[in-house]
Formats: structure tokens, sequence, C-alpha cells
């Protein structure tokens, strides 16, 4: 699985409600969750994502309530990945439950810079910037692999009960 996009930077602590505030919660549409994704932020923070961009996130992404929402909400915006230092648990099975691939990478998330053209090979666990930075990480084991290639767990275990 290989991503290239233009990185976003987000501070530490984000919770759920700056991903995509209360008052959005209205539809479980994707789109509509993207364009008000990190509205509780910045309003017109989406202005500047492009489809396959990636978020760059500090310590403790998506604290706060275990809305699935959220990681909706950055998909819906066109980021498939959320590099981040750490993320809240619940978001982080939330995520790849959905279908959005995290990468926790510690310190050097501070490596990276907004605006840097970053490259993701998640097979082999590799970040790459268009500054020189290389940050290795343990790359992702089957099973999870397997859960973001069929989009998340609903089309996953459709497809398995499919097959049965």
């Amino acid at each position: 699985m290989q991503y290239k996009g233009k990185a976003h930077k987000v501070g530490e602590h984000i919770d759920t409600d700056a991903i995509i505030p209360a008052r959005f919660l209205v539809t479980t549409d994707a789109r509509a969750l993207g364009e008000k994704c990190m509205e509780g932020l910045e309003p017109g923070w989406i202005q500047r994502v492009q489809p396959g961009d990636i978020m760059v996130a500090g310590r403790n992404f998506g604290c706060g309530s275990s809305r699935e929402h959220a990681p909706i909400a950055i998909l819906g915006a066109g980021m498939s990945v959320v590099i981040g230092h750490s993320f809240a648990r619940i978001f982080y099975r939330n995520s790849f439950n959905m279908g959005l691939l995290l990468i926790e990478v510690g310190d050097d998330v501070d490596k990276l810079h907004d605006g840097d053209t970053i490259e993701v090979d998640a097979a082999s666990g590799v970040v790459r910037s268009s500054s020189g930075v290389e940050i290795k990480y343990p790359p992702l084991p089957p099973s999870m692999a397997e859960l973001l290639q069929k989009g998340g767990l609903v089309p996953y275990v459709k497809e398995r009960l499919g097959k049965n």
C-alpha cells in the first residue's frame, strides 16, 4: 500500500470534536463530513486539502469521544493516512475499522513539515518526505493491512460472510 500527498500538520491533543464538531453529526455521509473536517480547529481548514493529502498530527490525536464520524470525516476529506506522534486508543481502532491508516512515529513526527510531500510505503513501514526525512516504523500486521485493503471492518466482514 503506497500513499503520496502534501502534509497538513495539526497540533497535539486534537479531540474528535475538533476533527468533526457535534453540530455536523447529522449525517454519516463521508463527503458531507469531509467538507467540515477540522472545522472545530480552524474554520475553512479543508479548503487547503486535496484528495490524497496526508494529515500529520502531534500527541494524542483523536482523544475525546469515541465517535466513528471523526475518521469518516478525514476519509471524506480525501485523506487516507494520518501520521502522528500518538493516537487515542479508541480513535486508533475506529480508524482502522473505517479504513483509515494511522501511523505512529513518536517524536519523529517533528521531522515532518507542513507542506512537505510525503510518501508512505505501508508494506515496508517507511515514510519519506520531500525535505529528505526517512522514518521507519513497524509495518502493519497482515490482518490490519487486509482490513484496510478491504476498506474497513464492514466491507471486510461482508466479503468474509459472502465466501461462506
